[in-house]
C-alpha cells in the first residue's frame, strides 16, 4: 500500500474546536490520510464512536490501517453531502461533532495515476471518488467552448478562462486531450508568466471542482451538517478557496438566524431560526510555523459552529 505523506492541516485549532466528549459520537467526513481521525479517536473512550467518512476507497483502506488499534470506529464509503443518508443507515440521529476538512487530499495529489497536479504527468482523471464515470478527460474534450469558459471562470476565478477555454477547444479539433501536461501546455500559452502561482492552478482547480461536485451541494451540507449535532455539538470546517469559505461563511450566517432577505424588502419573510452560533467570528488561520513546515495549509481557514 503507498504510503500517504500526509499532514493534518490546523490539526490543535480544530481538536480544540470540537470541543470532544469522551462517550460522544464524532464524524471526520473528509477521512482522507486520518490525521485529524486519529486525534480524534485517542480523545473518546471505548464508549465513544467516530465514524469516519470518504468516497475515496483507497483513502478508506488507508485509514482502516492508520487507525487499526482504535475498535470504536465506523468506516463509510459515501460523500459527506448524504451525511444524513448515512446516519440513517446506520440507525444514529444525531452526534457531537463533525469536521469537513475539504478539497483534495494531500495523497489524491502526490498519486500520478489520479491527475490533480499539474506537476505530473498523469492521464486527466481527478475522480475522488474513481467509480463515477465523470472524468477531467471527458469534460475537457467533450463541454462546449462556452461551459469550459464559465467553469473555469466560477470555480477557478481564472480571469483568462475564455483564452483558455478557445484554445482548449482549438487543439483538440486535431487532437485529443488525455494528460495532465497536455492540459497544462495549452493552459501555458494562455496566462502570462508573471501571473500569480502557476498558470494552470487555476484551472485544474476549476475542473476539479466540476468533476466532484464539490460547491454546489456545500451550502446544503453545512445545514444538514448542523441539523444532525446534538445540543452543544460542534461543526469545524476547513476550507481552501474562496468560494469553499464564502459558502461555508453563509450557511453559517444563516443557521445563526441572521435574516437573509434581500436588503431591498421592507420587512423579513425567510421566517429564519438561530440553529445556534458562530464560534468563529474571523476565520482561524494556520501560523507561520505550520505554513513553514506545510506549504498545503497556507491557504486554509477553520470555521466553528455550535449548536443550541
Amino acid at each position: 500500500m503507498k504510503e500517504f505523506e500526509h499532514i493534518p492541516v490546523l490539526l490543535d485549532e480544530c481538536i480544540n474546536g470540537l470541543n470532544i466528549r469522551k462517550n460522544g459520537i464524532y464524524i471526520d467526513g473528509t477521512l482522507g490520510g486520518a490525521g485529524h481521525s486519529l486525534k480524534i479517536a485517542t480523545k473518546l473512550e471505548n464508549t465513544g464512536k467516530l465514524i469516519g467518512i470518504d468516497r475515496d476507497e483507497e483513502a478508506i483502506n488507508k485509514a482502516k490501517h492508520t487507525l487499526k488499534n482504535f475498535s470504536n470506529i465506523i468506516y463509510v464509503q459515501d460523500n459527506h453531502d448524504n451525511i444524513k443518508e448515512i446516519l440513517n443507515k446506520l440507525d444514529i440521529k444525531r452526534v457531537d461533532g463533525i469536521l469537513l476538512d475539504l478539497g483534495v487530499s494531500s495523497y489524491q495529489i502526490d498519486e500520478e495515476t489520479r491527475g490533480f497536479s499539474y506537476m505530473k504527468d498523469s492521464p486527466l482523471d481527478m475522480r475522488m471518488d474513481k467509480k463515477q464515470k465523470l472524468t477531467a478527460e471527458k469534460i475537457i474534450n467533450n463541454y462546449s467552448e462556452e461551459e469550459l469558459a464559465n467553469i473555469i471562470y466560477k470555480y477557478g476565478e481564472e480571469k483568462f478562462s475564455r483564452r483558455i477555454s478557445k484554445e482548449i477547444c482549438e487543439y483538440r479539433k486535431n487532437k485529443k486531450i488525455e494528460t495532465t501536461l497536455e492540459l497544462v501546455e495549452i493552459i501555458e500559452k494562455c496566462v502570462p508568466k508573471q501571473a500569480q502561482g502557476h498558470p494552470a492552478k487555476r484551472t485544474f482547480q476549476a475542473i476539479r471542482i466540476e468533476v466532484n461536485n464539490e460547491i454546489e451541494p456545500l451550502h446544503k451540507t453545512i445545514l444538514n451538517s448542523i441539523d444532525v449535532l446534538n445540543k452543544g455539538g460542534r461543526l469545524c470546517t476547513i476550507t481552501f478557496h474562496s468560494l469553499e469559505d464564502r459558502t461555508v461563511k453563509e450557511a453559517y450566517i444563516e443557521s445563526s438566524g441572521k435574516c437573509i432577505c434581500p436588503p431591498d424588502l421592507p420587512y423579513c419573510v425567510c421566517g429564519n431560526e438561530s440553529k445556534g452560533k458562530i464560534i468563529t467570528k474571523k476565520p482561524i488561520l494556520p501560523t507561520e510555523e505550520e505554513m513553514k513546515i506545510n506549504s498545503r495549509s497556507k491557504s486554509a481557514k477553520l470555521r466553528i459552529f455550535e449548536k443550541f
